[in-house]
């Protein structure tokens, strides 16, 4: 399916996927996809326009399996619970909304207009989903061994495997211990907006120290939101520090 017959909002050139990856690739079509978010099927109805739910479905897939694969082989005396648990620091939600983010996807989804407006860039499940998506359009475009390539390179490479087997993935809980390191007061987590139906509620949550503010996340849940706002937090430190 070429570009013209798409609407302005639904199109996205070779140079974009190929500068988003940083090699070339065979079918543009199947990146676009990957990029597209279902908000924009909505102001389409009759257009022939896709989503990256399916390509999502493989990427998740792959993402389990390829991962499991590198722990299983770097880490030969970890037992089966903590290979487990690893893995889901690797691929659980924020984790991949993090990968999502150093590449900048966010700003490449296809969207709606209002599903942008309510932070549908930034949004973790969305930057999650997408990412995994983009593991699939890698793995049908370009094979195996390339979606494999990839995988390492945005997740695996830039972490020392054997530190985070050991490392506290409670990010509240790292945050006030520094605090209280410090003498400061602890950390309190605010609602600042909620967005979405009912049934698929979005919240945004604040880190308070006494009356200054610092990180917020975002997430389907306010326990999950909490976590983000801390880990952006910690992350706004160690950038003060550096």
């Amino acid at each position: 399916m070429s570009n013209a017959s798409l609407p302005p909002e639904a199109r996205v050139s070779r140079d974009a996927v190929e500068s988003l990856l940083g090699r070339s690739v065979d079918d543009v079509s199947i990146y676009r996809r990957a990029l597209t978010h279902r908000s924009l099927l909505r102001v389409y109805p009759d257009r022939p326009v896709a989503s990256n739910e399916r390509l999502e479905f493989l990427g998740d897939a792959l993402l389990d399996v390829f991962i499991s694969e590198v722990l299983y082989e770097r880490l030969p005396d970890e037992d089966e619970g903590t290979l487990t648990r690893l893995r889901a620091r690797l691929v659980s939600e924020q984790p991949l909304a993090a990968y999502a983010r150093r590449m900048d996807l966010g700003a490449r989804l296809l969207m709606s207009t209002n599903a942008a407006q309510n932070q549908g860039r930034d949004n973790p499940s969305i930057l999650a989903d997408a990412f995994e998506a983009l593991v699939g359009a890698v793995y049908r475009d370009l094979g195996y061994a390339a979606a494999r390539a990839f995988i390492h390179d945005q997740v695996v490479a830039p972490f020392d495997l054997m530190t985070l087997a050991t490392q506290d993935e409670n990010y509240k809980s790292r945050l006030l211990e520094a605090l209280q390191a410090e003498g400061r007061p602890q950390p309190t987590y605010h609602v600042v907006r909620e967005t979405g139906p009912s049934h698929d509620k979005t919240f945004t949550v604040e880190v308070r120290v006494g009356d200054a503010s610092y990180g917020q996340g975002t997430a389907g849940n306010k326990q999950a939101a909490e976590q983000e706002a801390a880990r952006r937090t910690l992350e706004q430190r160690r950038a003060a520090h550096t």
